[in-house]
């Protein structure tokens, strides 16, 4: 088993380095189609593709997160700014989260912010969020180098030939550890935002109960 470790090293840093996010300035100031919706969110976040051929996103996609009420319906079949917001966002959690926990975290501030006039809207807590990034890159990339270095001191009384295969192994094994604990961790935070709302909504469900005996 030929594997180059550095050559496939060079190459995540490559890509990382290429990451960016879709600038709030950059979206347009009319309302759009489906299908343009689409064709924008492919073009602005064609670097996060795995293949070339892949999707960012699809009607069928739009419309289950509508149905599922994570995007609020579109105003005559036409999808504004803070849709945008919302869709890119969806975009970013869907391959962790499931519906329900997506729907969990943004539905408090979808109902208090979509289109808000008075105060903060969505553009302003997608813009403060997304300040982040840069400094977040330069900290992972600084994280994977040395992740990459623990994994290549494993596997030194390895055949030579297995050797950097096995020595990649450890490094995928680190980095889907670090995955599986960051997804357990959102998950867990999540259950607890709905368990400590679940008995506000009792609360609300027998005060209301309580009138109608009245």
């Amino acid at each position: 088993m030929k594997i180059d470790n550095k050559e496939i090293m060079n190459s995540i840093l490559k890509s990382i380095s290429k990451l960016g996010y879709i600038d709030p300035d950059d979206l347009p100031n009319i309302h759009l189609y489906m299908d343009q919706v689409t064709t924008f969110m492919d073009a602005q976040l064609e670097s996060t593709k795995r293949h070339p051929q892949d999707k960012i996103l699809t009607k069928t996609m739009i419309n289950n997160y509508a149905k599922n009420r994570l995007l609020p319906p579109p105003e005559k079949k036409k999808y504004g700014k803070e849709h945008l917001l919302l869709l890119i966002f969806i975009y970013y959690f869907k391959n962790i989260l499931s519906i329900n926990d997506i729907q969990s975290l943004l539905g408090p501030i979808t109902n208090k912010y979509f289109e808000n006039k008075d105060g903060w809207n969505l553009k302003d807590i997608y813009t403060e969020v997304f300040s982040m990034e840069k400094g977040q890159i330069e900290y992972l990339e600084k994280d994977l180098i040395k992740r990459y270095h623990v994994a290549g001191e494993t596997f030194s009384q390895a055949p030579e030939e297995d050797r950097e295969y096995l020595q990649l192994f450890s490094f995928l094994c680190l980095l889907s550890f670090d995955v599986y604990v960051k997804k357990m961790l959102l998950e867990k935070i999540l259950d607890d935002i709905k368990e400590c709302d679940s008995p506000q909504k009792e609360d609300s469900a027998g005060t209301k109960k309580g009138k109608k005996k009245e």
